[in-house]
């Protein structure tokens, strides 16, 4: 794709698509899904979407990868105490998902099991549903997570559930 069409979709793509694709109930939702996974094991979850990066990104060619790493840096998502926080990011105008883990759970879950998971959502995410699709992959997130992280009683919440759109 070239820089002016991938510019031309970033300047188009608004905020207001970001409320369209995630609007408070699918927030609501995505949140209660979190907690409850977080619930049965130790890890973080921090699902961020953000509709478009600014001028500036798209021209120096910012990659979703590299904004996601970003983001799990700004928001702490590395900051756990088992070194097991998950950034789950949404690019809508790039029509991508990343997964970025902590060095404890990525060192533990192999790739293929994290693009499959983001697979589950860009596939979701062609055929409009955001909503179902989110949730089906912090299902099988969280099912992932409990599996190398079961709670031992020991886990209390570091990070915020709550999903955030920039």
């Amino acid at each position: 794709m070239s820089t002016f069409h991938r510019l031309f979709k970033h300047l188009c793509t608004t905020a207001a698509a970001g409320r369209r694709a995630f609007p408070p109930d699918s927030l609501d939702a995505i949140e209660a899904a979190i907690t409850e996974g977080e619930r049965r094991h130790r890890a973080e979850v921090r699902l961020i979407v953000e509709p478009a990066l600014g001028l500036q990104e798209v021209l120096a060619g910012m990659p979703p990868r590299e904004r996601a790493r970003a983001l799990f840096a700004q928001y702490g998502v590395w900051d756990t105490e088992e070194n097991c926080g998950v950034l789950v990011y949404v690019n809508l105008a790039d029509h991508q998902v990343e997964i970025v883990a902590d060095r404890g759970v990525g060192k533990i879950v192999p790739a293929s099991e994290w693009q499959a998971i983001c697979r589950t959502m860009t596939e979701g995410f062609a055929r409009g549903d955001y909503h179902n699709s989110t949730l089906a992959a912090l299902t099988r997130l969280n099912a992932l997570l409990q599996q190398h992280y079961p709670d031992d009683g020991s886990t209390r919440n570091q990070l915020s559930d709550q999903p955030m759109v920039l």
